[in-house]
C-alpha cells in the first residue's frame, strides 16, 4: 500500500496525502451535506462518506494519469493522450464512485438499492460531473507541463546544435586543417597545376557548404553525400594510396541527415587512426536499410589535445531531437563502426 501511494505521488509524503484528503472531505461535507450539524454521528457519517469518495478518486486519477504519461507523450501524441485520459478517468470515476456508494450504503444504512441499475444511472451523473472537472484539471496541467518541457527542450536543442555546428566549422578552419591543406596545395601547384586548381575549388566548396548549412537542422542525404565526396577528395589528395575510402550509399527522395554528420565521422576516422604506407586506413560508408554505416579498420594513435571527445556526443544529442532511434557505436579489436539512422521529415 505504501509503495503504491509513493508511486501515485512521489513528491507527497503519506501523512500529507491523508491530511489533504481530510481537508477536502471537510469542504465537501460543508458544501453538499445539509444536515451534518444535526448530530455528531451525522457528521462522522458525512465525513466518512466524503473521505472515501475523495481518497479513492484522488488515488485512482493520479495513478491513471501517471501510467498514461509513461505510455503516451503529450508532445507527440496529444490528441490520443487527451482521449485516453478522458475515457479512462471517466470510466474509473463512475466505477469507483458507484462501488464506494454501494459499500457505504450497505455498511452504514444496511440499505441495498431495490432497482440497482436505475440507482447506478442516477448516481453516475454526479460521478461524471466529478470526472469532467478532474479530467479537465489533469489535461490542463499535463498540457502545460508538456508545453513547458517543449520550450526547454527547444532551447537546449538550439544550444546543442550551435555547439555542434561551431565544432564542425572549427574543424574546417582549425590550424591543422588549414596547414595540411596548404601544404598539399603548395606541392600540387608545382607538380600538377590543374589538380591544384581543382583542389582549391573543392576546398572552397567545403567552406561554402559549412557556411550555407550552419543554420539548418537537417539537410538532404544526397546533399550531404555530395559534400562528403568533396571532403574525401581533399583527404585522398593529401594521403594518396595510404587512405582508401569507399562510399556506397543509395538515396531516396525525402531522406535527411544532420548536417556534416558523415564528414564528422570520416574526419574522426582520420584523426584517431594511424595512416601510413605500412598501415593504410580503410574507411567504408555504406547503407543497410535505413542506416548509414561508417566503418574503419582500427589502428589508434594518440591525438592528445586534438581530441575533445564532444563531436560524436553532440551528434547523438542532435539525433535524439529528431528520432527515437539511437546512434549505434560498435567497436572490437579490428574495427570501429558508427551507425546513423536515415531521417525523413
Amino acid at each position: 500500500m505504501i509503495k503504491l501511494l509513493k508511486y501515485v505521488n512521489p513528491y507527497l509524503k503519506l501523512w500529507k496525502l491523508f491530511a489533504l484528503n481530510f481537508i477536502i472531505s471537510l469542504f465537501l461535507v460543508v458544501l453538499f451535506w445539509n444536515d451534518y450539524l444535526i448530530s455528531f454521528s451525522n457528521f462522522v457519517i458525512a465525513l466518512t462518506w466524503a473521505y472515501a469518495i475523495c481518497f479513492t478518486q484522488w488515488i485512482g486519477h493520479v495513478y491513471i494519469n501517471n501510467k498514461l504519461n509513461e505510455r503516451f507523450s503529450w508532445q507527440k501524441q496529444l490528441a490520443l493522450r487527451i482521449i485516453l485520459g478522458a475515457v479512462f478517468m471517466i470510466t474509473y470515476t463512475v466505477v469507483a464512485y458507484l462501488i464506494v456508494q454501494l459499500i457505504l450504503n450497505v455498511i452504514i444504512f444496511n440499505n441495498y438499492p431495490d432497482d440497482f441499475w436505475s440507482w447506478a444511472v442516477n448516481s453516475s451523473i454526479y460521478a461524471i460531473i466529478i470526472s469532467a472537472g478532474v479530467t479537465l484539471f489533469f489535461t490542463a496541467v499535463g498540457f502545460f507541463k508538456a508545453w513547458k518541457k517543449s520550450v526547454i527542450e527547444a532551447e537546449q536543442f538550439k544550444t546543442q546544435m550551435l555547439a555542434y555546428k561551431y565544432e564542425a566549422l572549427q574543424n574546417q578552419i582549425n590550424p591543422h586543417f588549414l596547414f595540411n591543406s596548404f601544404n598539399v596545395l603548395t606541392d600540387l601547384v608545382h607538380e600538377n597545376p590543374d589538380k591544384a586548381a581543382d583542389f582549391i575549388k573543392k576546398l572552397s566548396n567545403i567552406f561554402r557548404y559549412v557556411l550555407d548549412n550552419r543554420e539548418k537542422e537537417l539537410v538532404l542525404l544526397s546533399d550531404e553525400l555530395e559534400f562528403l565526396n568533396t571532403f574525401v577528395f581533399l583527404l585522398k589528395t593529401r594521403f594518396d594510396n595510404k587512405l582508401d575510402i569507399i562510399i556506397d550509399v543509395t538515396t531516396k527522395n525525402g531522406e535527411y541527415i544532420v548536417p556534416m554528420a558523415l564528414q564528422l565521422l570520416v574526419e574522426n576516422c582520420v584523426k584517431h587512426n594511424e595512416i601510413s604506407s605500412l598501415k593504410p586506413l580503410h574507411i567504408s560508408v555504406t547503407r543497410q536499410n535505413n542506416t548509414i554505416e561508417v566503418t574503419n579498420n582500427l589502428q589508434p594513435k594518440n591525438v592528445g589535445r586534438d581530441s575533445k571527445g564532444i563531436g560524436l556526443e553532440n551528434l547523438k544529442q542532435q539525433y535524439l531531437y529528431f528520432t527515437d532511434k539511437n546512434i549505434v557505436v560498435e567497436k572490437n579489436e579490428d574495427s570501429f563502426k558508427v551507425k546513423l539512422p536515415v531521417l525523413s521529415k
